[in-house]
């Protein structure tokens, strides 16, 4: 038996990285009765006695799964935000980093089209850098005033890590993994403005190796639903709440109506921004109010 990591996806092949080799496999039926599908990212075990004709046998617990695209194990999530054109938007960054954070993911933040902010604009996006850098997230500005090329920073950050991109239409996803992976040739579509998004295209998904990281080789989601989230979970997805929640009078204080909430407190005093605390009540209603799901009995 070998193990190895599926590192790309088609036609029904799983393709197996295994001690720098490459093995082309394929499912047993036993992944079908059990209603499991092997993703790119899952390690595995798989028989084979020859490059070509694999047999996956069974595959480790995943530690996290996304559905766009589907693969598994990521390390990282790397949040493309444009500075315009779509604007910058702390709503939709926050709903990122929370979802993020619920799948036990790090998270960075890079910002393209800096180039074409006003004096004014460009100052409000470096104040919010700071914040969000003071909450523990790494923020890069693309190719702004700094001594290595932003795309070098980004790839040092990453590390040795398995990441994904992910972002809004038309921030620019695949432009930026065109420029890590020229091999690619993404196909990037402008903005349409008639619909305020860009276009994009589907292919299979593959793992690839860049320096010391592992990258997958599509964008991601452009938007983020929270269904996987429960209502007593949220407030830890708040690194900022989760930092200070001890010090409220309730244990499991929701941040709402509770007395002595230290929450609120940093809240008020502006230690705590006063959008997050608002985005995070905007979430909390959406989770309370979003419809049970219900399971079909399997016959």
């Amino acid at each position: 038996m070998q193990q190895g990591q599926i590192r790309k996806a088609l036609s029904g092949f799983y393709y197996v990285y295994s001690d720098g080799k490459t093995y082309q496999t394929r499912g047993r039926g036993n992944f079908r009765v059990k209603d499991t599908t092997p993703l790119v990212g899952d390690f595995v075990e798989f028989e084979s006695d020859n490059m070509t004709e694999g047999i996956l046998k069974s595959i480790a617990p995943r530690k996290n799964e996304l559905v766009r695209p589907p693969i598994a194990n990521i390390d990282v999530g790397v949040i493309v935000m444009s500075a315009t054109e779509p604007d910058f938007s702390t709503y939709l960054l926050d709903r990122f980093l929370v979802y993020l954070e619920g799948q036990g993911m790090d998270a960075i933040i890079y910002v393209t089209k800096i180039d074409l902010l006003n004096k004014e604009q460009e100052k409000e996006l470096i104040l919010h850098q700071g914040e969000y850098q003071s909450l523990g997230y790494t923020v890069l500005l693309s190719d702004y005033k700094t001594e290595k090329k932003s795309l070098d920073l980004l790839l040092e950050v990453i590390g040795g890590k398995t990441a994904v991109f992910m972002g809004q239409s038309g921030v620019g996803k695949s432009t930026l993994l065109n420029q890590i992976m020229p091999e690619l040739a993404l196909q990037t579509g402008e903005i349409s403005s008639s619909l305020g998004r860009g276009k994009h295209t589907t292919r299979h998904v593959e793992l690839i190796v860049v320096g010391e990281a592992l990258i997958a080789d599509t964008p991601g989601f452009s938007s983020v639903e929270l269904e996987e989230i429960e209502e007593q979970d949220l407030p830890d997805l708040f690194t900022e709440f989760l930092a200070n929640r001890d010090d409220c009078r309730f244990s499991g204080c929701m941040h709402l109506n509770e007395p002595n909430c230290r929450i609120k407190e940093l809240v008020s005093s502006g230690k705590i921004k006063e959008y997050r605390y608002e985005h995070y009540l905007q979430f909390l209603e959406e989770i309370q109010n979003r419809k049970p799901k219900y399971q079909k009995n399997k016959k």
